[in-house]
């Protein structure tokens, strides 16, 4: 199981000439059955749509800056910047940290755009749940919840689009351009 959620395979398009349709089928040759690959399904997808290191490291940050505020008040400051300030970058730097992440761990088969855009949508949500410092205004526990949960729930709805299976007459077809583009290279 990858990180990501991973596209549904649609099964490979059998060669349609050479067996006249199909009608001199022979029984002793093996033909490898078409098959296909599911993808994530509902519960796995609700999971690995959670940016669950850029929050770890959300989390980590907003204990500090936290620290800061409970130590200094309401106008606490750090290096001369407002905490409340630096909160919000942190936020914005997760944000922009949690597509690059995605595309960082994909492998063949993950619908990392999918799962980047889905994955940057909810990490405010969750930072807003682990009552970020950004949030600290506004912040309501209860709220809090009920968009988390509303959130997970509709999120593992979103299901990438499988791709489309190429026939195999294209996959063994050698390029027609090819020899000729070296040849006009070459004059």
């Amino acid at each position: 199981m990858g990180r990501l959620v991973r596209k549904p395979k649609l099964p490979e398009a059998e060669p349609q000439g050479g067996d006249f349709g199909g009608m001199f089928q022979s029984t002793t040759r093996a033909r490898p059955a078409a098959t296909g690959f599911p993808g994530d399904d509902y519960l796995t997808r609700m999971v690995k749509y959670i940016p669950a290191e850029i929050i770890g490291c959300s989390m980590l940050v907003n204990a500090i800056l936290e620290q800061s505020m409970v130590s200094g008040g309401g106008n606490a400051a750090m290096a001369g910047f407002s905490v409340t300030g630096i909160a919000v970058g942190a936020l914005l730097v997760g944000l922009i940290l949690t597509p690059l992440f995605c595309w960082y761990v994909r492998e063949e088969g993950d619908a990392w755009v999918v799962n980047a855009v889905v994955s940057s949508v909810a990490f405010p949500f969750w930072t807003y749940l682990m009552g970020a410092v950004a949030f600290d205004k506004v912040h309501d526990g209860n709220l809090a919840a009920i968009l988390i949960l509303t959130f997970t729930g509709v999120s593992g709805l979103v299901a990438p689009v499988p791709d489309r299976p190429v026939p195999q007459e294209q996959k063994n077809a050698s390029p027609k351009e090819g020899p000729r583009l070296v040849e006009s290279l070459k004059a």
